[in-house]
């Protein structure tokens, strides 16, 4: 009904589990299928910053032209034409508390006049009738509300831990952030997880790879340009700078950035203004940037391809991530959670772990920390026919086992540790099972326990 009144190509219907909290897809119509749910797994994800922000405001929200460098549309599903308009509509329950979001998209143009007011008092209808559509299908893609905690990262490592306390330190404020690390550590994810906790989350989020785009279009990509600057130019075009005013725009890899487009960032940090490409005058923004590199900015310094004073504005708050292989009983967590995820993408049934296959994760180096960790794991999923994932499923060459820095006694307690903790997990903490299904007196599992400082928090965890 709500797509017919609106004539949207799109309607969905987002509700509000306040058992669990979080927020899922319950209907969606389009004009093809015309039905009431479409089946689609998808692993569980933070919400949307545009649903996040009619969900926290409690007002509606209408965008006359979606951009996707600008707003984060990935919650809409594929459509022959690019979606041109949105309107997110506040649903109030009990108390008036937003308990949903009914959301239209289309690739015309959306008049809100009057639409707002009817499509949100029959969403409201709609939710009067919540126990009648618990007999209903129902979509199975979830959005994990923001907050519940360790910012949506996985693991439990004190390495981990110093890195969220950081990260606490810089989510209300502007700090220009730079988040140093190997290749594969998660920078993205930690700038995402400041922009989403900070206080501009409810703004633009942009990223922009300086290692992917040549110097000369990167220069117009990140400024802009007016109509006439260069062969080619035209009309008028937002740079960057301008799409993530008032929220955050993330450099990644910018220790690639060529020495001159360097200056025109420095100037950006010290006086807050752009000048486009073409143009005789700049203008304000209000961006806070954040920086992410896996090249030793200060070697760089050094060695004369990055600029000193360049170098002290963006290392104004440095995080520098930690590899995985500094992540002491990180690995079986992140493994099991990239199983669980590409199982519910697949629809196939979770799969046990044999005690070799940890035991080969746990004393490989990953020079691609976790970015490798995953790709092993979904792989590996691919080729379990069985309902166990083994040793041969992963193939990692002896080559690359952990180096040499750790001793044999090191690596054989970070092997015990981690075959301690899942026979915890396993077994929801309970130590006499444990023991009996490890063939060990109890004293021994104590002791081993305490040796390896194991305990039932980090085994909840």
């Amino acid at each position: 009904m709500a797509g017919q009144l609106s004539l949207c190509e799109l309607c969905q219907l987002y509700l509000l589990d306040e058992q669990d909290s979080t927020l899922h897809l319950s209907h969606e119509y389009t004009p093809q299928t015309n039905s009431g749910a479409l089946a689609i797994a998808l692993q569980p994800q933070a919400v949307p910053p545009l649903l996040r922000y009619v969900l926290e405001q409690g007002r509606s929200l209408y965008l006359a032209e979606l951009d996707d460098r600008l707003h984060d549309t990935g919650f809409l599903p594929g459509n022959e034409q690019p979606w041109h308009s949105l309107l997110c509509i506040a649903l109030p329950g009990h108390l008036h508390k937003v308990q949903g979001v009914l959301v239209c998209a289309s690739a015309r143009s959306i008049d809100p006049a009057g639409l707002e007011e009817a499509l949100g008092a029959l969403g409201t209808l709609v939710l009067a009738q919540l126990p009648l559509l618990k007999h209903a299908p129902r979509t199975s893609t979830r959005f994990a509300v923001p907050g519940a905690g360790y910012f949506g990262m996985i693991g439990s490592s004190a390495a981990m831990q110093r890195t969220w306390r950081l990260i606490g330190k810089v989510l209300d404020n502007n700090f220009t952030v730079l988040l140093g690390g190997e290749t594969g550590t998660g920078k993205e994810l930690v700038a995402r997880a400041i922009h989403e906790h900070g206080a501009r989350r409810n703004r633009a989020f942009v990223v922009q790879n300086c290692a992917a785009v040549p110097d000369n279009l990167l220069e117009s990509e990140l400024f802009g340009f007016r109509k006439g600057a260069f062969t080619g130019a035209d009309r008028d075009r937002r740079g960057l700078f301008d799409l993530a005013d008032g929220g955050t725009l993330l450099l990644d890899e910018v220790g690639d950035l060529a020495l001159p487009l360097q200056a025109k960032l420095l100037r950006v940090l010290q006086d807050g203004e752009i000048r486009p490409l073409g143009c005789n005058d700049s203008h304000r923004v209000d961006v806070r940037i954040l920086a992410a590199t896996h090249h030793d900015l200060a070697a760089l310094v050094a060695a004369g391809r990055f600029r000193e004073d360049l170098y002290y504005r963006l290392a104004q708050f440095p995080i520098e991530l930690p590899p995985l292989r500094e992540r002491d009983g990180d690995i079986v967590q992140l493994a099991r959670h990239f199983a669980q995820s590409t199982c519910q993408r697949l629809g196939r049934a979770p799969l046990q772990w044999s005690p070799a296959a940890i035991e080969q994760l746990c004393t490989y180096a990953f020079p691609g920390n976790v970015r490798e960790l995953k790709a092993l794991v979904e792989r590996a999923v691919l080729l379990c026919e069985g309902d166990v994932l083994l040793a041969g499923h992963f193939a990692l060459h002896p080559g690359r086992h952990t180096p040499g820095r750790k001793s044999l006694r090191e690596r054989m307690d970070q092997i015990e540790r981690n075959l301690l903790l899942t026979a915890l997990r396993e077994n929801d903490g309970n130590k006499s099972r444990v023991a009996r299904e490890l063939e060990l007196p109890r004293r021994t599992l104590l002791y081993r326990m305490a040796r390896l400082n194991i305990d039932l928090a980090q085994r909840a965890s």
